[in-house]
């Protein structure tokens, strides 16, 4: 198996990967964290994909797919903080101020995981932030210390998975999923 990630200009294999099944769902899209709360919140059923395919247009776009063949099998949110809620956050700090992205969901097709997508969604969304001039890139993981960790809430990857892409942890945070700290994690991408 040989996985490719590119950035996430086709909106329909981003769909695939974070849309609702029903295109009236007022969910996921992977929006939360990539536009402000208020527009977050504002936007409704289909108004929400129009907005992710707006977003699939920009450069850079939202984030990176990996493919198996030409099929969609993963998806990572990265985007500069700056451009996230990330960059205010209260919960999550800022250790400095360089002008680091962040990568806050992973996210792997039913059917597909175990097979290291995850690990190629990590890498390919190190590389893509290191293209367009990162000087870091950080994630906020789950620091479950090898503990069973609930699929829906697993997006936001864990502390191993971080650290074997080469990440260390920056800081503690006040955040908590699914009853475990998260953890700033960063890797300085030397430019």
């Amino acid at each position: 198996m040989a996985i490719e990630v590119r950035p996430a200009t086709v909106f329909e294999d981003v769909a695939t990967m974070v849309g609702p099944k029903r295109p009236d769902a007022n969910v996921c899209f992977c929006l939360s964290y990539r536009i402000g709360s208020k527009e977050n919140l504002a936007l409704k059923g289909p108004a929400r994909g129009e907005r992710v395919r707006e977003l699939c247009a920009e450069d850079p776009p939202p984030g990176v797919l990996a493919y198996d063949g030409g099929e969609v099998v993963g998806w990572a949110g990265v985007h500069p903080r700056a451009d996230t809620s990330f960059s205010r956050n209260r919960k999550i700090p800022h250790v400095d101020d360089l002008d680091v992205w962040s990568v806050w969901c992973i996210r792997v097709r039913p059917g597909h995981r175990g097979e290291g997508i995850s690990h190629a969604l990590l890498a390919g969304a190190v590389e893509f932030a290191r293209e367009r001039g990162a000087p870091a890139i950080e994630g906020y993981p789950v620091d479950n210390r090898g503990e069973k960790v609930d699929l829906t809430m697993a997006y936001v990857g864990t502390r191993k998975l971080f650290e074997r892409a080469g990440f260390a942890k920056a800081a503690d945070t006040e955040s908590v999923i699914n009853g475990f700290p998260r953890v700033l994690m960063r890797l300085g991408l030397g430019t």
